[in-house]
């Protein structure tokens, strides 16, 4: 089984551009087997950060995060990619693309600025080259600083952890030039929402995430900087709010998914919980439950969060300490329940998709994906199975 590999590319990363991973056998829809980077598919220094297919022609959408563009490639062989016309311009440090289920549009979401993008695709899949910004977000909570001194260290369960950043530097220092190269790089970790200059004066920005499409014609943003899940209806070939849902204040919302049971999963980047979002009779949506990742920590930054095949696991990627939170749904799906915090295999781990009896992750600081086996049980991850050397990992999208 092959996999298209967003990345990041030299600046922010190592990529050259969209990559091409292979698990297992080619032909065979499991991704148990040994993996292996066949090669890249396209140079893109503009870092492909996350990709999207269109649902029926062989098209793939890039979010070119450095330079707040995003392309679309056409496929030209079997692992290689085209780019069809010019970038289209969307906003700051773009991160993430999603393709209505009938293909008339996408949306793109930019966590500098908050954007929120709708770009129209013609029958051939070929994007508008006028994007339509949707309306700016509001902070619900206000925009001014409540005072709280920011510390360097956290603290768990009233023990102190210590700042890793600094103690990498220090034993790198210690080490010397020979063996300075097997310290992990914990000082060299992407700056994340709640590291931003913003941040720590105090101002909160908007941050826009990803976009979400839901039954009936609705569509779901996050925005991690305002703590927002914002509700959509297409039209006028733009996007029309329709509802706002405030989460805890700082607790950023970064991804989610939509569940067979009719809830809406969020999964918050800065306090690392899991939100169960549900619709009244009425269709308005509100936040009916949510549990902690237990165990984390509090400089952790949570990143995916994807479902196993049949829908009763959710796993949340952790960064930082490197762990996979393992989440059974219980009940009609409005409830979630920890069951397991397990090891990523890897660091920093970016990204993740469950394939059958498999997770991959992408550790995008490791410059690695690895597998790991799921119980079929419990869901619960065990030891890596796999690992290939891949430069700055950031999105693992299956090949059709």
């Amino acid at each position: 089984m092959r996999f298209w590999v967003g990345a990041y590319a030299p600046a922010t990363g190592s990529a050259e551009g969209i990559g091409v991973l292979q698990a297992g056998d080619v032909d065979s829809a499991w991704a148990s087997g040994p993996l292996g980077m066949v090669g890249t598919a396209v140079a893109a220094p503009g870092s492909p950060s996350w990709v999207a297919a269109h649902p029926v022609h062989d098209i793939l959408y890039a979010a070119l995060e450095s330079d707040g563009t995003v392309q679309a490639y056409r496929r030209t062989g079997e692992a290689r990619l085209g780019p069809i016309g010019s970038a289209v311009p969307v906003g700051d440090a773009v991160c993430h693309i999603a393709v209505s289920p009938d293909a008339s549009f996408l949306i793109a979401s930019c966590w500098g600025d908050g954007r929120v993008v709708r770009i129209d695709l013609d029958a051939s899949g070929r994007p508008s080259s006028t994007p339509v910004v949707a309306p700016a977000a509001t902070d619900p909570f206000g925009s001014t600083s409540n005072g709280d001194e920011i510390a360097t260290g956290a603290t768990v369960s009233g023990a102190a952890v210590p700042d890793l950043a600094a103690a990498a530097r220090a034993l790198r220092e210690a080490a010397g030039e020979e063996f300075s190269h097997l310290v992990p790089a914990y000082d060299a970790v992407p700056e994340t929402d709640a590291e931003t200059e913003e941040a720590r004066a105090g101002v909160r920005v908007s941050r826009a995430h990803e976009a979400i499409f839901l039954p009936g014609g609705v569509v779901a943003t996050t925005d991690m900087g305002y703590d927002l899940v914002r509700f959509w209806r297409p039209g006028g070939g733009g996007l029309r709010l329709r509802q706002e849902v405030a989460l805890p204040r700082g607790s950023g919302p970064r991804h989610g998914l939509w569940h067979p049971s009719g809830h809406l999963y969020v999964v918050t980047e800065l306090s690392r919980e899991v939100f169960v979002l549900a619709p009244d009779a009425a269709g308005s949506w509100r936040v009916i439950s949510g549990v902690p990742l237990l165990g984390t920590l509090e400089d952790d930054t949570a990143a995916e969060l994807c479902a196993s095949r049949d829908g009763s696991v959710l796993y949340a990627g952790v960064r930082g300490s490197d762990t996979v939170g393992v989440l059974a749904v219980r009940g009609a799906g409005e409830a979630l329940q920890l069951t397991a915090l397990a090891e990523a295999g890897t660091h920093w781990p970016r990204h993740h998709v469950v394939v059958d009896d498999t997770l991959l992750v992408a550790g995008q600081l490791a410059h690695e994906i690895v597998s790991l086996p799921l119980d079929p049980r419990t869901g619960v991850p065990g030891r890596v199975r796999h690992r290939t050397p891949s430069p700055s990992p950031t999105r693992l999208l299956p090949m059709r």
